[in-house]
């Protein structure tokens, strides 16, 4: 594998893995006060046109990579756009411990 072939991997991996924090951390909290509700749909948007373009070129790893950080995100920004109620029941779902 070249280097620049790593290179790419760990950058999508990392890149992916950056949402699973703050994603955890609202399932936990229940709390999106602070969250930027126009950073999440810009980003979101962003990841659908990656997807789009990924399948344009036929780029699996582009498609997958962004396809997992859409759902990280889009989780993050329904959790954002929930009212209370129904954010609660979202993280009681994913995470039934108090």
């Amino acid at each position: 594998m070249s280097f620049t072939t790593i290179l790419g991997v760990l950058a999508a991996a990392v890149s992916t893995a950056s949402f699973a924090p703050q994603a955890w951390k609202i399932i936990r909290s229940r709390k999106t006060k602070d969250i930027s509700t126009g950073m999440y749909l810009l980003t979101v948007v962003g990841f659908v046109l990656w997807i789009g373009f990924g399948i344009r070129v036929g780029q699996w790893p582009l498609i997958a990579s962004n396809s997992i950080c859409l759902l990280l995100s889009a989780f993050i920004l329904l959790m954002k756009l929930l009212p209370a109620s129904k954010k609660d029941a979202v993280a009681k779902t994913v995470d039934p411990t108090p």
